[in-house]
């Protein structure tokens, strides 16, 4: 495994409206983190992308595409380019958050099992700061499609480090929750999973906490993290405490060409 890593400085990440990036040698593309308002054409190319493969599964209403398309709700978004410059994938992220009120994706708990202690969870991490990545996706057709879904899973672990914050959070179908254990997530497990956004899904939230989730993501993973951190100018802080597969044996975006 090798990753790209052209250093930037912390003036360039995308907290202060700078695009950053890597080049994920395992699945052989580029990701770029940036804004809408900093890299807006490559921002509706990846609404397209998402828009055409939440469409193709049938569940395009998710997106909410009318209510996010000017940006304005959306604080990060990663992309993923081929050679052509082509949008293959990527992942929004909203926040962070000031109220629970504000985390639209509780709705499908709603009077089920679990809502008041998901709000609790909720409530209980905002004060340290809590960021959401929505509208995740990868392009049915693209090479390498298993390893470029666990690097849009990497950035979802990335987001609240690039956005100053403690915690990431998101609502995932089921069979998707081993890849996002591998970037070191932990599912909520008390929580029951729901059917949304149809029958067809059981989905569950799931969480990544900077301060531990070395201890839970695999050690490959966790490598991949650690130099796509460095390569959008983040430094990552060493543990004391070894990360869990040990014991269980910026580039900065320059182009944003079709």
């Amino acid at each position: 495994m090798t990753v790209e890593t052209i250093a930037v400085g912390q003036e360039d990440h995308p907290r202060h409206g700078r695009a950053a990036g890597f080049r994920d040698n395992v699945s052989g593309y580029r990701i770029c983190a940036t804004t809408p308002e900093h890299s807006p054409e490559l921002w509706h190319r990846y609404l397209a992308g998402a828009q055409n493969t939440y469409r193709h599964f049938g569940n395009e209403q998710v997106l909410d595409y009318d209510a996010v398309a000017d940006g304005a709700s959306t604080a990060l978004f990663f992309a993923a380019t081929d050679a052509a410059g082509t949008v293959v994938g990527g992942v929004r992220v909203q926040g962070p958050y000031t109220w629970v009120s504000e985390v639209a994706s509780l709705t499908p708990w709603a009077g089920r099992p679990g809502a008041a202690d998901l709000s609790l969870m909720m409530a209980r991490r905002i004060p340290r700061g809590v960021v959401e990545s929505r509208a995740a996706w990868v392009d049915r057709n693209a090479a390498r499609r298993s390893d470029l879904a666990a690097a849009i899973s990497r950035c979802i672990a990335h987001a609240p480090r690039l956005l100053g914050v403690r915690y990431s959070f998101a609502t995932v179908a089921d069979f998707t929750t081993e890849r996002h254990r591998a970037t070191g997530a932990v599912v909520a497990q008390a929580i029951p999973p729901v059917p949304y956004p149809d029958e067809r899904y059981r989905t569950v939230p799931i969480w990544w906490d900077t301060s531990s989730y070395h201890l839970f993501a695999d050690r490959l993973q966790y490598l991949m993290m650690r130099g796509e951190l460095r390569a959008m100018g983040v430094a990552e802080p060493r543990s004391s405490r070894s990360i869990r597969a040990l014991h269980r044996g910026g580039e900065e975006c320059r182009s944003h060409a079709r």
